[in-house]
């Protein structure tokens, strides 16, 4: 279904602060700071209307999380969401992920989600695709030593590039799954997995860390 844009969505994200952090450059180097705690950093990057960042939050009231997306009308649904959820351990920002860096210091992220991104399923669209090598680039640079990402997706294509891509990139793998939830029945899901459930279609999934041993 096409997302329907919500007219001055950037505007209306304003009345959701501090949810809503709208210079994030500020904190580069200090986002304990706006938590006002040295809990562990995790992002989710591509976080949709927030389901998933919810209730993560939600179980891990000592973790501060951290929602990117590029879409200020997604953004302004997750923004609600969260405000009705009443929850102080997340803030959501409007960024391309491809900027990760600028918004981030290095080692400042202990973990990245990365949950149905856009799986750019024509060849010449890779580049775009967030596991390729330039976002791993960019991953690298702001996990901690013990840095790990979480990968969910729906599309078997994504899946191999993306194992592919964080072996070349020198990631250890942890976790793979070719059907996750029947590996787990304790899994936290986002709005679209659960759509993908109830098709009775397989969920891939991949866990990596920074091997600080195998670097480029």
């Amino acid at each position: 279904m096409r997302l329907r844009i919500i007219k001055e969505a950037d505007s209306k994200l304003l009345e959701y602060k501090p949810i809503y952090v709208e210079d994030p450059k500020t904190y580069k180097g200090k986002w304990n700071e706006l938590f006002n705690n040295n809990n562990l950093i995790h992002l989710e990057i591509g976080m949709g209307k927030g389901q998933f960042l919810i209730e993560k939050a939600r179980k891990n009231p000592t973790v501060n999380y951290i929602g990117i997306e590029v879409s200020a009308t997604v953004s302004l649904k997750a923004a609600k969401k969260i405000n009705k959820a009443n929850l102080i351990n997340i803030h959501i920002i409007n960024i391309d992920a491809i900027k990760l860096d600028e918004y981030f210091d290095k080692f400042e992220v202990n973990k990245i989600y990365l949950n149905f991104s856009d799986p750019w399923p024509k060849n010449k669209h890779d580049k775009r695709r967030l596991t390729y090598y330039k976002f791993l680039e960019k991953y690298d640079f702001v996990l901690d030593q013990e840095g790990e990402i979480e990968f969910k997706t729906d599309n078997y294509k994504l899946y191999l590039f993306s194992i592919i891509s964080f072996n070349n990139y020198g990631f250890e793998f942890l976790e793979l799954s070719l059907d996750l939830h029947k590996d787990n029945e304790e899994v936290i899901t986002t709005e679209y997995e659960d759509k993908f459930i109830m098709e009775n279609k397989p969920i891939y999934y991949i866990k990596v860390r920074k091997n600080n041993e195998n670097k480029k």
